[in-house]
């Protein structure tokens, strides 16, 4: 029986995970701003906003990753029933921090220029994502293509 609860958990994670892996995401909080910076080229101030956005994201992540643990071993799995009220919450936990993510990857991408956007809207097309939709900002330091 336990297989069986085990098993519903797993299929519904890689379900709505398989579902949400076609949006072109950074990866705020992973930790890879060194990466970001150089495909990027990121001046100082985005740097900056990357990292406070990183920080931010990593403790509301932790947050919901806890709520997420903490349906998991506390919500009775005896029946099917339960079992579906399970997912669902399980579901809107995960749905939280997806869309967490992806809201952190668009305040990130709403500092980019248009030739850094430009960049990402390239990197989305050679990994077949479907990229996040901004406005680029014109620094005035900025050289804009003719």
């Amino acid at each position: 029986m336990k297989i069986i609860k085990y098993s519903a958990v797993v299929v519904l994670f890689l379900t709505s995970f398989c579902a949400k892996s076609q949006d072109c995401t950074l990866n705020i909080g992973g930790g890879n701003a060194e990466v970001m910076t150089s495909v990027f080229q990121l001046n100082a101030n985005q740097v900056a906003k990357l990292q406070a956005l990183q920080g931010e994201y990593i403790i509301k992540a932790k947050t919901l990753q806890d709520e997420m643990e903490k349906v998991l071993e506390k919500h009775p799995q005896s029946t099917p029933d339960e079992l579906t009220s399970l997912g669902k919450k399980y579901t809107v936990l995960e749905q939280n921090l997806v869309g967490l993510s992806k809201a952190t990857d668009k305040e990130f991408l709403e500092i980019f220029n248009e030739k850094q956007y430009n960049r990402y809207l390239q990197l989305c097309k050679e990994a077949i994502r479907k990229p996040i939709v901004i406005q680029p900002i014109i620094y005035n330091d900025s050289i804009s293509p003719k």
